[in-house]
């Protein structure tokens, strides 16, 4: 594991903004298309600003959403309407969003039409993580009945999971795809997070998913 340590949370997102740019530029000297993986909420909001800024060929980048609710796209807690409306803006905007929703009953019987899709494009290029106080990433919550394969080696690149408690079933990249990327950031704030990431570093990654990306993963915290 990497650790970036910033002196404010202004600097940390201009800092990996810039960086960010430099590794989709070099993904597009590679090949054709280059695949962006990006979490939801509001922590990455202030890069997504900044990124959508950026000159860039946002015609040759697809954006995979890096977890989903199972909802659609307009409603209010749907990770790829947040990513729509916060980064695909400006120069951004002519980035192709990739949904993980089909507006089929289920992520179970969704995940299979979306693994054929996302499938193809891997290994992703550039992939943003946050974490939670549980450890979680993405979709990988401690204790999701899934998670085994989620976290296995040969596993697809999307599959449904349910996190305990959560009102919404969800469809998570699993930890192989995430391993897979060639550029790997895990974006943090808070002296809390920075705690509890340490920790993880030794921790069971079905305990502590997160500490599942660790090891190929450059973690970057500043104090909220």
């Amino acid at each position: 594991m990497e650790f970036v340590e910033y002196a404010d949370v202004d600097m940390m997102m201009l800092s990996l903004a810039q960086r960010i740019r430099r590794e989709l530029s070099d993904a597009l000297l590679r090949r054709e298309r280059a695949v962006f993986s990006v979490p939801g909420g509001t922590t990455p909001g202030p890069l997504f600003d900044l990124l959508a800024a950026a000159d860039l060929e946002w015609d040759r980048i697809d954006v995979l959403p890096g977890d989903e609710r199972w909802v659609p796209e307009d409603h209010p807690r749907s990770n790829a309407g947040q990513i729509r409306a916060r980064l695909l803006q400006g120069k951004a905007r002519q980035a192709s969003l990739v949904s993980l929703w089909r507006p089929v009953a289920s992520p179970a019987d969704g995940a299979p039409l979306v693994d054929a899709d996302v499938a193809p494009r891997l290994p992703i290029d550039v992939a943003i993580v946050g974490m939670g106080t549980d450890w979680h990433t993405a979709s990988l919550f401690p204790g999701a009945a899934t998670l085994s394969q989620a976290m296995a080696a040969d596993a697809p690149s999307v599959l449904a999971i349910s996190a305990p408690g959560a009102t919404e079933d969800r469809i998570t990249p699993s930890a192989a795809a995430l391993n897979g990327a060639f550029n790997l950031h895990v974006l943090i704030t808070g002296a809390q997070k920075r705690d509890l990431i340490e920790q993880a570093e030794g921790m069971d990654p079905m305990q502590a998913p997160i500490a599942s990306l660790l090891g190929n993963a450059t973690v970057h915290w500043a104090r909220d």
